[in-house]
């Protein structure tokens, strides 16, 4: 796995600064130093490897991911579901390092959301090729808690839809070290990530890493 920071199409817009790009969503670019992150990133594989899941309809998930924190996102054929344990070793998954609960709290405050406790984050791997399919999380149980989702490795493009699926989304150009925020009136809002292409230079394994932090029981 390599994690390479690299040149991307937006650099005129890439000051570092916080925007607001709807009401309850904001981004927050060049937040965060990356390097630590994917250091505690491995050692979370390394107890929790990566899967591609699949979905209830049987599809693979392009996206490899793992988890860590008190309880784990997980896809199946019976449905979208937080699970206490790893269903691939049956132990807790590995604890959430005490600097991404940081890091999650502080970008949420930032933007607008102070108090927030993640319990889970979902570590998301997107090789050249990868995307993620348009969505909404909507398996919390408590929706009042915003959504952090960092940003690390290759640039990639987040897609921003709303209220509804419906017409062209909002492209968010998030390069290494970005965060995007969302909750208020965005918390139920589809997005997702567009297909993954590989620039210029990349080393071929290359890849998008990402952590989404949630409250989700």
């Amino acid at each position: 796995m390599t994690v390479t920071t690299v040149p991307d199409l937006f650099d005129d817009a890439r000051e570092p600064g916080l925007v607001a790009l709807a009401p309850g969503l904001a981004w927050l670019r060049r937040h965060v130093a990356t390097a630590p992150l994917v250091a505690a990133i491995e050692q979370i594989a390394a107890a929790a490897p990566w899967r591609h899941l699949t979905t209830p309809f049987g599809g693979r998930m392009s996206v490899a991911m793992t988890n860590a924190g008190a309880v784990g996102w997980h896809s199946d054929a019976r449905g979208y579901r937080y699970v206490e344990h790893d269903p691939l070793s049956g132990r807790p998954w590995p604890a959430m390092p005490a600097a991404f609960a940081a890091l999650a709290a502080e970008a949420a405050a930032r933007a607008g959301f102070p108090g927030f406790e993640p319990d889970c984050c979902l570590v998301n791997r997107y090789a050249a090729g990868a995307q993620m399919g348009v969505h909404r999380d909507y398996d919390e149980r408590d929706l009042g808690q915003p959504i952090v989702s960092v940003s690390i490795g290759l640039p990639a493009v987040f897609l921003w839809y709303g209220e509804t699926r419906r017409g062209p989304p909002l492209r968010v150009p998030v390069a290494d070290g970005d965060v995007v925020v969302f909750g208020g009136p965005a918390r139920p809002g589809y997005h997702g990530v567009r297909r993954l292409a590989l620039p210029a230079g990349a080393a071929p394994d290359a890849c998008r890493l990402n952590l989404t932090f949630r409250r989700a029981r």
